[in-house]
């Protein structure tokens, strides 16, 4: 269950526990997508989830530095047996937690359009999805892109 995982900072030195699992995690190769720099740059903003057996979750994300209220997950992944846990969502909604705080108004992701899981997925978490980007990461390399506006809390009378 969600609950029982209990949620860290990441580290650079997780890198190789995740990368060791996502191709099996999906089904197919995707650790290309996962490059090590971004557990080396933003491992202060990612998270990994763990219970009693071991790696039972991730969540690679960052605030853009360019854009500064923008939240960005580049990568979630989530051990097959935690699926419809409730974990991916509890990941998602501390890292949308810890963006308001840093004063972001919205969190982004992208996926492929073939993911249909990823599509409703993130729809259900209250993203809107785009249209088709096409060549988003270059030619014949188009992506479905998503923003969700965060609300911020009010301030104290």
């Amino acid at each position: 269950m969600a609950d029982s995982a209990t949620l860290r900072p990441a580290s650079p030195e997780d890198y190789k526990a995740i990368v060791a699992v996502l191709d099996d995690w999906w089904g197919r190769p995707v650790a290309s997508s996962l490059p090590r720099l971004f557990l080396d740059h933003f491992w202060s903003t990612s998270r990994v989830a763990e219970d009693e057996r071991g790696l039972a979750g991730f969540l690679v994300a960052f605030f853009s530095p360019s854009q500064p209220r923008v939240a960005y997950v580049h990568f979630i992944g989530v051990r097959p047996d935690q699926r419809r846990s409730g974990l991916a969502r509890r990941l998602y909604e501390e890292f949308a937690d810890r963006a308001r705080q840093q004063g972001c108004t919205e969190m982004r992701a992208i996926t492929a359009p073939g993911n249909t899981g990823s599509i409703r997925f993130h729809e259900n978490l209250g993203f809107t999805a785009s249209e088709l980007t096409v060549d988003y990461n270059g030619p014949g390399r188009s992506m479905i892109t998503f923003r969700r506006l965060l609300e911020q809390a009010a301030a104290a009378p």
